[in-house]
């Protein structure tokens, strides 16, 4: 070897080597700061500088992804892997900072565990008193918590809970009920909330393992598995709340995946997995129009339709033949209670009530996400379905204006597959109007500043991006009739 080409062989090294530690030291920095984030806590007592926290683990979120983008390829699965591992980590740091849904998780999982069908009585029915323990029902000097709900009782002490909402039935779907059973069981006596984080962790790191073998496959670009395995809803929402919903994403996703295939079978456990999907937590239902991307032939769609049908229907009948009340539970208060049939009420369809009356925001947004699964079905891409899954998704988000920053977490995994960055706007949005809003009182006027302009990044990156792919391209390129259109 020439002293030349040995001095330019040692620069390409030492300035992979730089780049891969400059990926390293971002990941580091949002790993740390994201467990301060998680330690912080400060939901109830300062929303506003918890804000600032979550700003900067978002700000860092940008900087390790710009950072990975100049790595080099042989690095880019090893910074992946560990940058997922000690993001996950961090959010097993405290107990849940900004929900107390998980406590309702575990209560159901106690309930099944002895026998009993969690959708037969409420939280706090006399009946299932012999199953209350001083974690989950704190009493006395220990209900003063502004995340306690005072329950009735007979004696003279307050008696209080940590579930929200005891007075109602569980809402969950039966996937989700036999994950709360199965967390329950496999747990040690006085484990509390630490099982569940461990669960959700463990699965979050399962959604990052299903996009690397799906990126993998395609061959497509593996930094995009990062927009999920970095993200700082991943661990403050998935983990460290240990929201459900992380476990309908890796079943939507593993879904999506198989539907690309053209073998049946393999189209059909795709559906029987989105239908699993559903029956954890509803809402990856909206995943169904991308799965069915230019699908043209009847046979082809019922491969995915019937499976996915099939195996929600199955699920829940277990439950319905050893329950005594509705398996429905409180869903159709909860969908009252959060607005979504009253448009006046709370932030929903907030952008939608800035140009319509307010009554006219549900039928809108029904017409429009409507239209969209249309297109998406008739001119999406059978071989990338997250493609069309995102833009149902996105905009059913932008118009619905959903208060809760862990609805988002089925469309960051879509955007780690699809790579359009854009929409990653839509869960800060999310999580600014759940942070924020309340304590102002603001909700709605939020929402439509948030998520308003999460709407102007998507909008004016899909023009600027077609704007350089039409630049670059031939002239037969450029003319519409000479290529398919895809999402």
């Amino acid at each position: 070897m020439n002293p030349s080409t040995a001095a330019t062989t040692r620069t390409a090294i030492t300035g992979a080597a730089t780049r891969t530690a400059i990926t390293g030291a971002a990941l580091a920095a949002l790993t740390a700061v994201l467990a301060l984030t998680v330690r912080y806590g400060g939901f109830f007592t300062d929303p506003v500088g918890l804000s600032w926290w979550y700003a900067a683990c978002w700000g860092l979120f940008a900087t390790a992804l710009l950072a990975l983008r100049r790595a080099p390829a042989r690095s880019v699965v090893p910074l992946l892997l560990a940058g997922a591992v000690g993001v996950t980590v961090t959010g097993l740091l405290g107990p849940p900072r900004t929900s107390t849904d998980s406590y309702r998780y575990a209560w159901d999982g106690r309930v099944q565990s002895a026998g009993v069908s969690p959708y037969d009585h409420t939280p706090q029915d006399p009946a299932l008193a012999r199953l209350r323990d001083p974690w989950l029902f704190p009493t006395g000097t220990a209900c003063s918590g502004p995340d306690l709900a005072g329950i009735p009782h007979a004696d003279g002490a307050p008696h209080c809970t940590r579930i929200n909402r005891p007075a109602v039935h569980t809402i969950y779907p039966p996937v989700a009920e036999a994950y709360f059973l199965a967390v329950d069981t496999l747990s040690p006596t006085g484990s509390r909330h630490k099982p569940l984080q461990i669960g959700a962790g463990l699965i979050s790191l399962g959604v990052t393992g299903t996009l690397l073998l799906i990126l993998r496959r395609r061959g497509a670009d593996l930094r995009k598995a990062a927009y999920w395995a970095w993200c700082p809803a991943v661990p403050l929402e998935a983990v460290n709340n240990a929201h459900i919903d992380v476990l309908g994403v890796l079943l939507a996703i593993a879904g999506l995946g198989l539907v690309t295939s053209r073998v049946q079978t393999r189209r059909s456990v795709g559906g029987l997995l989105i239908g699993a999907a559903i029956a954890t937590k509803l809402m990856p239902a909206v995943v169904l129009p991308g799965a069915l991307s230019g699908v043209r032939r009847i046979r082809d769609a019922a491969a995915v339709l019937l499976p996915a049908a099939a195996f929600t229907a199955l699920a829940y009948l277990p439950y319905v033949l050893l329950s005594h009340a509705s398996v429905f539970g409180y869903l159709g208060g909860y969908v009252e209670e959060e607005g979504y049939d009253d448009p006046s009420a709370g932030s929903r369809y907030a952008l939608l009530r800035l140009v319509l009356p307010d009554s006219w925001a549900f039928p809108v947004l029904l017409a429009v996400v409507a239209g969209v699964s249309l297109y998406v079905m008739w001119r999406g891409d059978p071989r990338r379905p997250w493609s069309g899954a995102l833009l149902v998704t996105g905009w059913a988000f932008v118009l619905l204006t959903p208060g809760y920053s862990w609805y988002s977490l089925l469309l960051i995994a879509l955007v780690a597959l699809d790579g359009r960055w854009e929409w990653l706007g839509i869960p800060l949005a999310g999580a600014a109007v759940y942070i924020l809003g309340p304590t102002f009182d603001y909700g709605p006027v939020l929402a439509g500043i948030v998520y308003g302009a999460a709407a102007c990044l998507v909008l004016a990156t899909t023009w600027f991006r077609r704007r350089a792919t039409q630049g670059g391209a031939g002239p037969s390129q450029r003319n519409p009739a000479s290529r398919k259109t895809s999402v």
